[in-house]
């Protein structure tokens, strides 16, 4: 019975709590309007934080409270995952207020946002770029920002997806048998990208892509195949010795070398 009274009572004050809101969203009274958002922003009720601080933002447009109604509108949409309006909102923030002592913390939201929106590598990378582009620019503007280590390592991260969708393009080239197009997409990756932490795989499946290029080429063109497959490993073993590919590149080798003999032979 006292279980059923305490579910009674929690039932009581939602009801309550949410006739309030109610009333509140529909009533021209901007003090409670003001005092409610700010109260359910504090306690971390974002979505109904939000839809207060949208109509507030509205009702106080071109007065001074607007620079603080909107950055927490556009924070609560954050909070919430409605990360392309509230890049929107953190990026109109920045050009209404562009002295506002929030600016900075406004151009990292508004990258953040951004890059939230990246999808995973293998999709349309456009929003990873923008994100990119979004904080490249709150780190040229910010760099003694106390936020630089997390602009950073969210660059680093998207720098990687983007390698990795260029390397995987150029691998699965390789897969379908279109080796010329494999070598060249891969050749293009490596000179695009000469730190890239994909480049020890990019050299070996370029060379498997050049290996049976030449095994399988028509006999006037087999022998220079052969041997540019052949300077590919020289290449790959200088750069990789210990490379955990290293095994299957010298069998590869061998099989160079004995369509070399073959060639040679005939």
């Amino acid at each position: 019975m006292k279980l059923a009274n305490y579910f009674f009572v929690i039932i009581i004050f939602l009801n309550v709590g949410c006739s309030e809101y109610q009333k509140t969203l529909k009533n021209d009274d901007l003090s409670k309007k003001n005092e409610l958002a700010a109260s359910l922003y504090e306690e971390g009720n974002y979505r109904k934080a939000a839809q207060l601080f949208a109509q507030l933002k509205e009702l106080y447009r071109g007065k001074p409270q607007a620079e603080r109604l909107i950055f927490f509108y556009a924070n609560s949409l954050l909070e919430t995952k409605n990360y392309i309006l509230a890049g929107y909102e953190f990026e109109t923030f920045i050009k209404a207020f562009p002295k506002s002592q929030k600016i900075d913390e406004a151009y990292f939201l508004m990258a953040y946002a951004q890059y939230k929106l990246s999808p995973n590598y293998s999709l349309d990378q456009k929003d990873t770029f923008l994100a990119l582009d979004k904080i490249q620019e709150f780190i040229n503007r910010y760099p003694d920002s106390e936020r630089m280590n997390e602009a950073n390592v969210m660059a680093q991260e998207l720098r990687l997806k983007t390698e990795k969708k260029v390397f995987e393009t150029g691998k699965q080239y390789n897969t379908i048998r279109d080796y010329k197009a494999s070598i060249k997409a891969l050749d293009n990756f490596i000179a695009d990208n000469p730190g890239t932490s994909y480049r020890e795989a990019a050299l070996f499946v370029q060379f498997s892509a050049a290996t049976t290029l030449a095994i399988n080429s028509v006999e006037y063109k087999k022998a220079k195949r052969l041997e540019d497959a052949k300077l590919k490993f020289e290449n790959f073993r200088r750069l990789y010795p210990e490379s955990s590919h290293m095994e299957r590149a010298k069998k590869l080798l061998e099989d160079i070398e004995q369509e070399m003999r073959t060639f040679a032979s005939n």
